[in-house]
C-alpha cells in the first residue's frame, strides 16, 4: 500500500524542483536580455531578442508548474473504488514495475514513493484516456512498440 501523505509529498517537492529551477532560468534569460553586452550590433543581430523570447518561455513553464503545484496541493485521492478518477493510483499487470497516477496536470512526471516507481499521466494523455471511467480488470493498451495490452489489476 502507498502512503498518500508521502506521495503528496514526493510530488510537491518534485514540482517545486522544477518551478524553482524554472524560476531561475527565467530570470537568467531576462538578465541576458536585458544585459548592456546585448545590444545588437546590427540589424541582424537577435541575441537579445532570442532571450527575451527564451524567458518569455520560462516564465510560461514556471506558472504552468505553480498550477500544478496549485492542483496536487487540493488533490483529493479518491477511495480504491471503481470506475477510475483523477487522483487514482493503478497498478497495470502483475509486477509493480506499472504504477500510475492519474493526476489532474503534469503528465510524464516520475516520482519513487516507498520504493515504487510512479508516473503521472493526465487525462488527455493516451493512456490517461483509457484508464478515466475504467473498472478494475478492464483492460488497456500501453503505447509503444510494440503496443502491449495489460489488465487493470490494483487501485490504491
Amino acid at each position: 500500500m502507498i502512503d498518500r501523505s508521502l506521495l503528496r509529498a514526493a510530488l510537491l517537492d518534485a514540482l517545486q524542483a522544477e518551478f524553482d529551477l524554472q524560476v531561475r532560468a527565467a530570470q537568467l534569460a531576462r538578465d541576458e536580455a536585458t544585459n548592456e553586452e546585448s545590444r545588437a550590433e546590427g540589424k541582424y543581430d537577435t541575441r537579445a531578442q532570442e532571450a527575451a523570447y527564451l524567458a518569455e518561455g520560462q516564465a510560461r513553464v514556471a506558472s504552468d508548474l505553480q498550477l500544478s503545484l496549485s492542483l496536487y496541493r487540493d488533490l483529493t485521492f479518491p477511495a480504491p473504488a471503481d470506475p477510475i478518477a483523477v487522483g487514482h493510483l493503478v497498478q497495470l499487470g502483475d509486477d509493480e514495475a506499472h504504477i500510475y497516477l492519474l493526476g489532474p496536470k503534469s503528465g510524464g512526471l516520475e516520482i519513487t514513493v516507498d520504493g515504487h516507481q510512479i508516473l503521472v499521466v493526465t487525462p488527455a494523455s493516451p493512456l490517461g484516456r483509457q484508464l478515466l471511467g475504467a473498472r478494475l480488470g478492464a483492460t488497456v493498451t500501453l503505447p509503444g512498440r510494440p503496443a502491449r495490452s495489460l489488465p487493470i489489476r490494483r487501485l490504491w
